[in-house]
C-alpha cells in the first residue's frame, strides 16, 4: 500500500510531485500520512477535486479523502527549569545528564550560571519531566525533615526546604494520598469537558476543581467525604491523565484569525461556525475576540475551516 500511495501522489495527473515519505499503517485505521519534498506540491494535490487510488494490485479503484495535516493542539512547549534548588545536593551537570537520559524526546539548552536551563518538547514529555523533578524535590524535602531532629539547619537550608516542600505540595499528592493534581493543556481540557464530561463526574466523596493559567489548566482531585479513600482519588487522576494523553495524540487545532476584520465580519465568521456544528459533531469551537480556535481530528477541522471560508465568501457575494 505504501508503494501504491507513493506512485499515486507522484503522478502528474494527480497534481503530484516527489514524495519524501509515506507513513502507513498508522494508529488511525485507514489513514496514511504523505510528506512531499516540495511544499507547493501539497497545495496542488489539495486542489484536485477527486483522488481515485488505482493499481493492478488492487481489485478496484478506491476514492481517497485527501486533507492537509494540521499541527498538534500543543505540538511543542518551551519551559525554563530552575535547577539551582538542587545545587546543594547534586552536581547540576550530572543531574542534567541524568535528566537527558530519561527524557530523550526533549531538547535542552545550555546550563546558565544562575542554574536555569531551557527545555523544549511535547506537552506530555515536559509534564513527565516536571513530575520527575517534583518527586526528586519532595524526596530532598523529606530527607531534610528527618535530619532536622539530629542537627540544626542553617537559615539558607531552612528556606530551601520550605520552597521545595511548597512546590512539591502544590502538585504532588499529599502524604495521605487525599489530594491529586493533573496538569493539562487548556485546549485538551476544554475538549474533555465538552465531549467527555463524565470524566470529571464523581461521587460526593470527591471534589474536582481547576485553575486555568493561559495554555495550562491544573485539575485538582480531593477527598471530601467522611471516609478517606486515597485509592479513589488516584483512580480518578489516572483516568483523567489517560484520556488527556489519548486526546493530545489525536487532536489538531486550526485558528481562524480575524486580523483587521470589522465587527460585522467577525459576527459572520461566528455565524458560519455555529451553522456548521451539526455537520461536525466532534469539532469543538472556541470563540475569542481576535480569533476562533477549531479543535478536532485533522480531517474534520480541515474540512470545517474550508467550509467556513466558502460560506463567508458566498455570503459576501450574495449581499
Amino acid at each position: 500500500m505504501t508503494d501504491i500511495l507513493i506512485i499515486h501522489f507522484q503522478m502528474s495527473k494527480n497534481n503530484g510531485g516527489d514524495v519524501e515519505e509515506v507513513m502507513y499503517p498508522t494508529r488511525k485505521k485507514g489513514v496514511a500520512y504523505v510528506t512531499f519534498e516540495d511544499e507547493k506540491v501539497v497545495e496542488s494535490v489539495l486542489k484536485k477535486d477527486e483522488h481515485l487510488l488505482e493499481d493492478k494490485r488492487l481489485s478496484r479503484r478506491y476514492p481517497l479523502k485527501v486533507t492537509r495535516y494540521c499541527e498538534n493542539v500543543f505540538s511543542s512547549v518551551t519551559s525554563v527549569l530552575n535547577m539551582s534548588i538542587f545545587k546543594d545536593q547534586f552536581v547540576l551537570e550530572d543531574l542534567i545528564q541524568e535528566i537527558k537520559m530519561k527524557s530523550a524526546a526533549l531538547s535542552f539548552g545550555p546550563l546558565q550560571s544562575n542554574g536555569h536551563i531551557s527545555v523544549q518538547g511535547s506537552f506530555p514529555a515536559i509534564k513527565l519531566l516536571r513530575d520527575f523533578l517534583l518527586l526528586k524535590a519532595k524526596s530532598l524535602s523529606e530527607k531534610d525533615k528527618r535530619e532536622e531532629g539530629k542537627s540544626h539547619l542553617r537559615p539558607k537550608r531552612r528556606l530551601q526546604q520550605h520552597r521545595l516542600s511548597t512546590e512539591a505540595g502544590n502538585f504532588v499528592h499529599d502524604a495521605d494520598g487525599e489530594k491529586q493534581a493533573v496538569v493539562l493543556d487548556t485546549d485538551v481540557y476544554h475538549y474533555m469537558k465538552y465531549f467527555f464530561p463524565r470524566t470529571f463526574l464523581v461521587n460526593y466523596d470527591l471534589v474536582i476543581s481547576n485553575i486555568t493559567e493561559g495554555d495550562i489548566t491544573t485539575v485538582y482531585i480531593e477527598n471530601a467525604g467522611s471516609r478517606s479513600d486515597a485509592g479513589l482519588v488516584l483512580k480518578v487522576r489516572e483516568k483523567i491523565e489517560s484520556r488527556s494523553v489519548k486526546l493530545h495524540n489525536a487532536l489538531r487545532k486550526e485558528r481562524i484569525c480575524f486580523e483587521k476584520h470589522t465587527r460585522d465580519e467577525k459576527r459572520r465568521y461566528k455565524w458560519a461556525c455555529e451553522s456548521l456544528k451539526p455537520r461536525y459533531p466532534y469539532v469543538l469551537i472556541i470563540p475569542y475576540d481576535t480569533h476562533i480556535d477549531v479543535i478536532g481530528k485533522s480531517s474534520d477541522i480541515f474540512d470545517f475551516t474550508k467550509e467556513v471560508s466558502r460560506r463567508i465568501q458566498s455570503r459576501f457575494q450574495t449581499r
